[in-house]
């Protein structure tokens, strides 16, 4: 697995700073892992500027995984202006409509990185 700083990582689009969630071929426990440390990222930041685009491309999950995302995901929400999802394929049936309802925030999921950037950075 790359280290934490290279899965994790605020990179910049068009003058916006992105926070990069990268779970890209990661299994279970690498996600629940790195779904831990999102909060230390995103929590120094001012409230409601946080723009996050999460890449779950080839990803693996366990219910330990699925969880610990979910909570995250309601501990961040403050925290977050947008968040954009890509590479959704391999999540759960069910488990995005559970983890948006769960968080109440809107996670919407592109087809393409380029696609869900674009979004982010509109306003």
């Amino acid at each position: 697995m790359l280290p934490t700083g290279e899965r994790i990582r605020f990179i910049n689009h068009q003058g916006k700073r992105i926070l990069l969630v990268d779970f890209s071929k990661c299994l279970a426990h690498e996600v629940e892992k790195l779904s831990r440390t999102v909060p230390d990222y995103v929590t120094v930041q001012p409230r409601g500027s946080v723009l996050i685009l999460t890449d779950f491309t080839g990803a693996s999950f366990d219910h330990d995984a699925l969880r610990t995302m979910k909570e995250t995901a309601v501990f961040d929400k403050p925290f977050v202006k947008k968040s954009a999802l890509i590479g959704t394929a391999t999540l759960p049936e069910g488990f995005y409509e559970q983890m948006r309802i769960f968080s109440r925030r809107e996670l919407p999921i592109f087809a393409t990185r380029e696609e869900a950037l674009a979004w982010l950075v509109g306003d």
